[in-house]
């Protein structure tokens, strides 16, 4: 397990576009999301930071798309290397969890580079205009840690952002695995 902090994307960067598959192959895009404050969460299902806090995190997105944000998961693992993150791996997870969101391949792992994502969870929050207002941890608990998994980082700046007032500038990192980068594709970013 290597330990990775997330490299906190300039906030007010517009949402990358992203057109990708998800597990059943079906393609989900930015342009389905139009409108509508949107949550991007990268994720995979056998890291041990985001199985750490995967029970809230289900529960934290569903009550999210509750209350009209759009929310996409992706998983831009090299699957040659992690076949458990192959699309049938991706939908056995989704459905043992109860995912109420869309569980998108970036198999090019195109789209993890330009979201500037560096490992799982990572996560990015965009207002209604799709401008990045958040990007950081969920909360502060890691694996062996002894701090609760709340979501508070995470859902203070949800609720702000709904309620119509400004996210707080003070973000923390997110920290997990890093994305298993294909070999040659690692990006430049933060020195893998």
């Amino acid at each position: 397990m290597v330990e990775t902090l997330s490299t906190m994307l300039e906030l007010g960067t517009l949402a990358p576009h992203f057109e990708l598959p998800d597990y059943d192959g079906k393609i989900h895009s930015l342009d389905d999301y139009q409108d509508k404050p949107m949550l991007v969460v990268f994720v995979c299902h056998h890291c041990p930071f985001v199985i750490h806090v995967r029970e809230t995190l289900v529960e934290l997105l569903k009550s999210y798309q509750e209350k009209g944000v759009s929310v996409a998961a992706i998983s831009s693992n090299d699957i040659e290397k992690y076949p458990a993150d192959s699309p049938n791996g991706m939908k056995e997870d989704a459905e043992r969890h109860g995912y109420t969101f869309p569980y998108l391949l970036d198999e090019s792992q195109d789209v993890a580079k330009a979201y500037r994502a560096a490992c799982t969870p990572d996560f990015f929050l965009f207002d209604a205009d799709h401008l990045l207002v958040y990007r950081g941890q969920m909360d502060g608990s890691r694996p062996g840690n002894n701090v609760p998994v709340t979501g508070e980082d995470l859902t203070n700046a949800v609720d702000a952002l709904l309620a119509g007032q400004d996210v707080s500038m003070e973000q923390r990192p997110s920290m997990g695995c890093n994305i298993k980068w294909k070999p040659g594709n690692e990006p430049d970013y933060f020195g893998c």
